[in-house]
Formats: C-alpha cells, structure tokens, sequence
C-alpha cells in the first residue's frame, strides 16, 4: 500500500490500495453508532443498578460537552501532523472511557468515564475526517463517506435489540466493556491505512500555545452554555426566557471564533458550507426528537410503529447517500447540498401541514422518509467539499469547524424545541407540536438559503 496520487477516475473502496482504511474506518463508525445507540438503551439499566436517577441526563450531557472539546483538539493536532497520531489518541480514550464506565462502581464513576469517552468521540470524527482527505482520491471521498452513512443502519436495526439482550444475560457493563475489544479490532484493520498516512508529509506548523489554549477555552464555553440551555428548562416564565437567550447568545459568541470567518452570516463560500450542516443537523434532529412522541400521541400509534418510521428513515437516509456517492462528480456539490435542503424543508413542512389540516398520520412518515434522504444528499458531500477546499495543513482545523457546526446546532436546535414545546402546551396539546415543526421548518428554510451560496 503505497501513497495515493489524485486519480479523475473512481476507485472500488474494497480495491487493494484501499481495503484496510475502508473496513477500518467504517468499523470505527459502527463502533460509535452502536455505542451510542446501545447506552441510550441500557441507561435506564444502568441509573437504577447504580443509584443515579439524579445523574441520568448528565450521563449524556457530559458527553457531548467533553466532545467539542475533543473536536477543537483533534483539528488543531491533525493540522500539525496528519491524521494517525490524533486517531490514535482519540481511540485511547473513548476505549478507557468505555472501560471506566463499564467498571464504574457508581454513578458519579460512570459520569467520569463518560466525559473521557465524549472526548475521544469527538477527536475521533474529526481524525477520520482528515485520515479520508489524506488517504482517498478526491474523486472516491463522497462514496467513503456515504458508506459512513450506511454505517449508522445495521446499529440503529440491531444495536438497541442487541444490548437489551447482553443487559439481561451478561449484564450492562458488558454493553461497554464489550465495546472496548471492538474498537481495538478495528484500530487493527486501520494498521496498513495508517502506515500511509504516517508516511505523507505534514504541512502545518504547530499553533502558537495562546491560540491553542483561547481555542480550548472557548470549547469550553460552547459545552457549559448548551448546558445551561437545558437547565433553562427547569425553570418557568420570563425566568426561563432569559436564561434560554442568554445560554444561546453565549454559545453562539464562543463558537463564532471557532468556525470560518463569516460563517454565522452565511458569508458566500466554505464559510456558508459550515453553516448548512449547522442548520441541516438542527433542523432534522429537532424534529426527530418529537417525531415517536408526536405519532404515539396524537394518531395513537403504537411504540413500534413509532420506531419502524425512524429505522425506515435511516434506511432511506443511508440509500440517499449510497445514490449521490455513486453518482460522484456527475451530481455537482452544488446540486446534491441545493437538492438535500429543498428535500429536507419539504419533509418537515408537510409534516407541519398534516398537523395543521385533518391528515392521515401515514403522511407524516412519507414526510420523515423525504426529509431524511434530503439529509442522505447532503451530509456526506457537505464534509466533502469542506475538505477538498481546505489547504492540506488546514483539513484538521476544517474537519472541526464542520463537526462543531453539527453538534452545536442539533444540541441548541433540541434545546430550544423543547423550551418551545413545554411552554406552548403538553403531549396533549396538538400545538406544542406545531410549534416545534414551525421551528424545524424555518430552520430548514435558512439551510435553503445558505445551500444557494456554496
């Protein structure tokens, strides 16, 4: 296996110069969709084994708050030398995080490994991001990361079923325990990729220590003001309005620095490009996170139907990225992020529609299945384009501003949705819905305008 020069034709992803980097990485994102899908499952499991019903949100919280700081890390480390140190470290770490939690002999023990596994999950995005940009032909990047997305379907299929059933035989801490060996298979199978990718040069100069530092600070900031969005919610009236602004506005100025200049103002460009994953991710997850609650409870559907809807969504989700993969450099990025946008707007605007009119609730899943292959469209061209219009000493940092642009708008966009949801009415109320898809639909309408300035 030998460094790749740039290639215009398509090479197979299982061809020999590719084989270990594809089987490994697409190892390592089961890895991480099964492991996320399998704690939600086992969670509940877990607080009451460990008495920490008090601690149970912060068992996820936690994680996704270490994980920005983990992404600002990888980025500016990967800028420095390349992809393989930075994976490696970041596999580390989410490995000793799963084994803290899964020795955790309390609750407050389980939150700590927690924290140390969000930081190797979000270093590790960031690494397989730079180790495709340095390792696959700009020609074949869209397919590696359209099998990324397909990566995601068999865990969302089986993981939930699968840890429920090592929770009842085995225990739950072989749930993450079992999960360690995993990511040190596919650490293995990445071996001969990174080989390659230690032997291409480095490009980047290390950052001075005050930007580094000022980076990781401001991270920091992000991570405690998306907390603070979430306890506004425990709170009422005006009271919670000011906390929730305040925690927006707070993360909004500590992220600003940390993305392309002129990405908050859609500046014309990458900058715009950021800015629609934002947008995409909050749209999207802002809905799908009431989409179970508004089918159980307002057309009375029962909880596997609720759930059929959603794996049927990752599916179609999957085959949308599959479609422009294969279609390559004959769908222009222009068009896939034009075309994912519209798709995902016109989703969740018919499902904000079905609400507003007497509809059959069947038409919210054929709106689901549209919004999702919209988000099949985008998502694996979006990261491409960011990486084929970053310098080569500059893809780590690029790799970083677009999986911070992600998780900090579906965590705000969630926030916010439910802030909006528990003021307007209850599960009861058709309207507390509403105003959650409104605010989906406007945000999708934004990411619309944003795809028109790529």
């Amino acid at each position: 296996m030998t460094a790749l020069a740039p290639r215009s034709r398509p090479t197979p992803l299982l061809a020999p110069v590719y084989r270990g980097a594809t089987i490994g990485s697409i190892a390592l994102v089961f890895l991480v969709a099964f492991e996320a899908l399998a704690v939600a499952t086992v969670m509940p499991v877990v607080s009451a084994d460990l008495d920490g019903r008090a601690l149970y949100s912060v068992a996820f919280s936690v994680t996704l708050s270490s994980s920005l700081v983990g992404m600002v890390v990888a980025g500016l480390w990967s800028d420095r030398v390349g992809a393989v140190r930075p994976l490696l470290a970041s596999v580390a770490l989410f490995g000793a995080g799963l084994a803290v939690a899964g020795l955790a002999p309390s609750m407050e023990a389980l939150v700590a490994g927690r924290f140390v596994q969000g930081l190797g999950g979000g270093a590790l995005s960031v690494s397989l991001y730079v180790l495709v940009a340095q390792v696959y032909a700009p020609v074949d990047r869209v397919r590696i990361l359209a099998a990324f997305a397909a990566a995601w379907v068999l865990p969302g299929v089986v993981g939930p079923f699968l840890a429920g059933v090592v929770a009842d035989t085995v225990g739950w801490r072989w749930v993450f325990l079992g999960a360690v060996v995993l990511a040190g298979g596919a650490l293995g199978l990445l071996g001969p990729a990174l080989r390659v990718a230690r032997s291409l040069p480095s490009a980047g100069a290390p950052a001075p220590g005050r930007v580094v530092a000022t980076r990781i600070a401001l991270a920091s900031l992000v991570a405690l003001a998306l907390l603070g969005l979430n306890v506004a919610g425990a709170a009422s009236g005006t009271t919670r309005a000011v906390l929730a602004v305040g925690a927006l506005a707070a993360a909004l100025a500590a992220l600003r620095p940390l993305l392309p200049v002129g990405t908050l103002r859609s500046a014309a460009g990458a900058p715009s490009v950021v800015l629609l994953r934002g947008l995409v991710g909050a749209a999207f997850f802002a809905s799908e996170a009431y989409l179970p609650f508004l089918l159980q409870e307002q057309y009375g559907a029962r909880v596997w139907v609720s759930g059929l809807v959603l794996t049927a969504a990752t599916i179609g989700w999957a085959s949308a990225s599959q479609v422009q993969g294969r279609l390559g450099e004959r769908l222009r990025d222009e068009s896939a992020l034009g075309l994912g946008a519209v798709l995902l707007s016109l989703g969740i605007g018919s499902i904000l529609l079905v609400l507003l009119t007497p509809s059959p609730g069947v038409l919210v899943g054929l709106g689901w299945l549209v919004a999702a292959s919209g988000m099949g469209l985008m998502y694996p061209r979006i990261t491409a384009v960011v990486l084929a219009r970053a310098a080569d000493h500059e893809r780590g940092g690029a790799s970083a501003a677009v999986t911070l642009a992600d998780a900090v708008g579906s965590a705000a966009a969630v926030a916010v949705a439910g802030l909006l949801f528990t003021a307007v009415g209850s599960a009861a109320d058709r309207s507390a819905f509403v105003a959650v898809l409104m605010l989906s639909t406007t945000l999708g309408l934004l990411a619309v305008g944003a795809s028109r300035r790529v």
